[in-house]
């Protein structure tokens, strides 16, 4: 059974910055695989916010995952956040920095068990169950 367990929102001041972490059991970042971050603020859809995932078909290829690695980034969000994983802890992170007041919401981890293009939530088929991040102005 997969479990992804979030941890590290909270409160922050606007053009502060918070690291958020998504901790997967039942799940190894092996073959081919995404994960990511999707939000979700008070009376709006969720949304992608960033994503990593193997490139498709790179596992015939014979690299190493760290070589087979694409990210992805809302628009809104890049350059002031980073994905990152770390696969023998079975750790995606997502370091947030500058942040505004519109980026408060619930954040929640998601992965699937193959490459995926984007951030589309459609493909991801196991869900944490979400991290506050409150950013004040």
């Amino acid at each position: 059974e997969v479990q992804l367990v979030e941890s590290g929102g909270g409160l922050v001041q606007a053009g502060g910055s918070l690291t958020i972490s998504c901790v997967a059991s039942g799940f190894t970042f092996e073959d081919e695989f995404a994960i990511g971050w999707f939000r979700q603020a008070p009376g709006k859809e969720r949304e992608g916010v960033s994503c990593i995932s193997t490139r498709e078909g790179s596992r015939r290829k014979g690299k190493p995952v760290k070589d087979r690695l694409i990210a992805y980034y809302r628009d809104s969000v890049k350059g002031r956040f980073t994905i990152s994983i770390a696969n023998a802890e079975n750790t995606v992170v997502l370091h947030m920095n500058s942040l505004k007041p519109e980026d408060t919401g619930v954040y929640y981890c998601a992965a699937a068990g193959s490459s995926a293009a984007e951030c589309h939530e459609d493909e991801y088929d196991y869900w944490g169950q979400g991290t506050q991040v409150t950013v004040s102005s």
